[in-house]
């Protein structure tokens, strides 16, 4: 398990250990169950760990970055749409000559 992996994406190991406690909360009590309860949640802690590692996360840095691209590119693809409406008016426009 790589930890900076997760911790870079946002997700840190106390975050999946609480919620690994809450899944193995939800085991009733009872003597035999009970004990299962701390192999229970080591394997919910393992389990969500690997599920959050397999997801296609990225950082908050790399997210901010292609947000901003986003943005830039939208602005020009304003600009360009402005500038075929004007070009289309320009051609449907009757020819002074």
């Amino acid at each position: 398990m790589d930890k900076s992996f997760l911790k870079d994406r946002g997700i840190d190991n106390q975050a999946i250990r609480e919620l690994a406690e809450k899944l193995a909360s939800a085991v009733p009590d009872g003597d035999t169950l009970s004990t299962m309860r701390t192999d229970l949640e080591r394997n919910f802690r393992g389990l969500l760990t690997g599920a959050f590692e397999r997801l296609d996360l990225v950082t908050r840095e790399e997210f901010d970055v292609q947000r901003k691209v986003l943005e830039r590119t939208r602005e020009k693809l304003g600009a360009l749409e402005s500038e075929l409406q004007r070009l289309e008016e320009r051609l449907a426009a009757p020819d002074p000559d």
